[in-house]
């Protein structure tokens, strides 16, 4: 009788078996490029492209470990609030050449203290959204914008940090003020002209024509109730003296014996 068959031993798991590459695969779909963005394949920081892409909003899947996103030339209007939130790590983020025009008070969100450069050149901004950018340390590019000059973008510009290079290049499109309009801003402020003062004066002259108009009012009513009254004290006098006069009686005018 021949020895018995011994049995075959376990081939070893395949790869496609291990969890742990079950997980990297997962972790890579994570981080996968949005569309119509290009990513380049490299060890260093990452950086998406979405330049010229037609675009008319901000991709919601964008890598959280992106450091530069460049969103330029495309037709973008609008920056919702917290759209970058989850990009913790971004440096540089381009949204120059778009048509943005409204950005939520809450649209970067997220980004203050990594953020080094925003691009909001050649865009439609008229007025600088404040509240969303005071908040950011990063240089901030606003030139070839149709900024409107009033006392509100004069206080804007004192809490933020503008590039000096593109600085020049940022006009007065529209003024509170006509002479200002197609001046460039810097030239403006250089001149010692404070458009918060101009506003504060427009709203003084207002205040004074209402409170002439309501002391004009007053003066008029009281020089109508004091002819009114006279008018009527005048006829009653002519009435009492249209008034037969009643006849003094005899004894009353005799002597007394």
């Amino acid at each position: 009788m021949g020895p018995r068959g011994r049995q075959s031993p376990r081939p070893p798991l395949a790869p496609a078996q291990r969890p742990w590459l079950f997980l990297l695969l997962c972790l890579r779909l994570g981080a996968s490029c949005p569309q119509a963005c290009k990513c380049p394949d490299h060890t260093g920081p990452v950086a998406v492209h979405c330049s010229d892409s037609g675009l008319q909003e901000v991709p919601g899947d964008i890598p959280a470990d992106t450091v530069l996103l460049k969103l330029d030339a495309n037709r973008i209007s609008r920056i919702p609030d917290g759209i970058f939130q989850h990009l913790h790590q971004l440096r540089e983020l381009d949204l120059s050449h778009n048509a943005v025009e409204t950005i939520g008070p809450a649209a970067f969100s997220g980004l203050a203290g990594g953020l080094r450069l925003l691009d909001l050149s050649h865009n439609r901004i008229r007025r600088i959204p404040k509240d969303a950018l005071t908040k950011l340390g990063a240089e901030i590019r606003l030139s070839h914008n149709p900024l409107h000059c009033e006392c509100a973008l004069q206080e804007a510009l004192w809490e933020l940090k503008l590039d000096p290079d593109s600085v020049d290049e940022m006009a007065c499109h529209t003024s509170a003020q006509e002479e200002f309009v197609g001046q460039p801003l810097i030239q403006v402020l250089d001149s010692g002209v404070s458009l918060c003062s101009t506003h504060h004066k427009t709203t003084d002259v207002a205040m004074l024509v209402t409170m002439f108009g309501w002391f004009t009012m007053v003066v008029a009513y009281i020089v109508y109730y004091v002819r009114h009254n006279q008018e009527d004290a005048r006829r009653h006098l002519e009435y009492l003296k249209s008034l037969p006069s009643a006849p003094v009686p005899k004894d009353l005018g005799s002597p007394v014996p």
